[in-house]
């Protein structure tokens, strides 16, 4: 018996796997419109390192939540769940399948598990860890995280800020572990059909290849150009999220003269491997998703396949 609920299809996969070319050919093959899953697309002026796609391509397929927030502006998970329930309603109302692409990880598991009633931000709470953080190092902060709760901490880089401050935020405010409040959140069933198609090359090598030929192209089309202007704006620092995106954190170190410029792009090719890493960590967790060769000749028609299984209940 078919499924009488609305259908949704996730393409992911890590960065650099070809997903946003998969998804692409799929609008031009059939009724469907693509809403993107990436928290550095949202953001104006940020097109070469986020691989964005071009004026073309876009007059042909069409991206939503791309280019919605100005860099300077914060943009959360609760607020890409509210805008991809929006997109998604739009799509089916047009009678058309909604294809979500990205590589933003926590953005799909907020969409599809929903969201922790986690307490709000505290400002001074907040001071006082970004303090800390600038006497100690935030990787002294992970370290204290690990302590409090390891599960937490194992999905977060040492690196990360952002992530690192919310999660101590949330333990000084409650006395409780993050992961113990997520583990609790109260999930709904979902109101759609959900087929979930992973892209990804055969081997890790060949992973790594793309990733070091995608950032050389990137280099070539003038990334530096970009994080230039970016890093013009008196309003803009590493301390929002959107220039601690990988490619723009390096590359804007390099312009302070914390690096040179080979160095940064050496880092940041390392940061997209680590990234990538941790990308297929937790694809491979996922359950009922079908994963899919990105170099098959036949990819586009398999994943075909599997959107009209998706559509038709089968």
């Amino acid at each position: 018996m078919a499924d009488s609920k609305p259908p949704v299809v996730f393409i992911l996969g890590p960065t650099a796997s070809g997903k946003t070319g998969l998804a692409i050919d799929l609008v031009e093959q059939g009724n469907a419109e693509i809403v993107s899953v990436d928290s550095a697309m949202v953001y104006r002026g940020m097109d070469i390192g986020t691989a964005k796609p071009d004026a073309a391509t876009l007059a042909r397929a069409p991206h939503a939540l791309i280019d919605i927030r100005d860099p300077a502006d914060a943009y959360s998970a609760a607020d890409f769940v509210a805008d991809a329930k929006r997109e998604i309603a739009r799509i089916h109302a047009a009678g058309r399948l909604p294809l979500l692409t990205g590589g933003t990880s926590l953005y799909f598991r907020a969409l599809e598990h929903g969201l922790s009633d986690m307490p709000g931000r505290d400002a001074s709470v907040r001071a006082e860890l970004t303090a800390e953080a600038e006497r100690h190092g935030w990787a002294a902060l992970h370290e204290r995280l690990s302590a409090l709760d390891p599960v937490a901490a194992a999905r977060i880089h040492a690196n990360d800020a952002q992530r690192i401050q919310r999660m101590l935020e949330i333990h000084k405010l409650t006395g409780e572990r993050p992961s113990d409040l997520h583990a609790r959140q109260n999930e709904q069933p979902l109101p759609w059909s959900l087929t979930k198609l992973v892209v990804a090359p055969d081997t890790r090598e060949r992973l790594h290849r793309n990733i070091e030929t995608r950032f050389a192209t990137m280099m070539a089309e003038g990334f530096l150009s970009e994080v230039e202007k970016l890093h013009a704006r008196p309003d803009l620092d590493l301390a929002q999220p959107a220039m601690r995106a990988v490619g723009y954190r390096q590359l804007w170190q390099a312009l302070d003269g914390v690096f040179d410029l080979d160095e940064a792009v050496q880092r940041a090719v390392i940061a997209s491997r680590q990234l990538a890493k941790r990308q297929l960590t937790w694809l491979r967790s996922l359950d009922q998703a079908t994963w899919l060769v990105s170099d098959d000749d036949n990819i586009t028609r398999r994943a075909r396949r599997m959107m009209v299984d998706t559509i038709s209940g089968g």
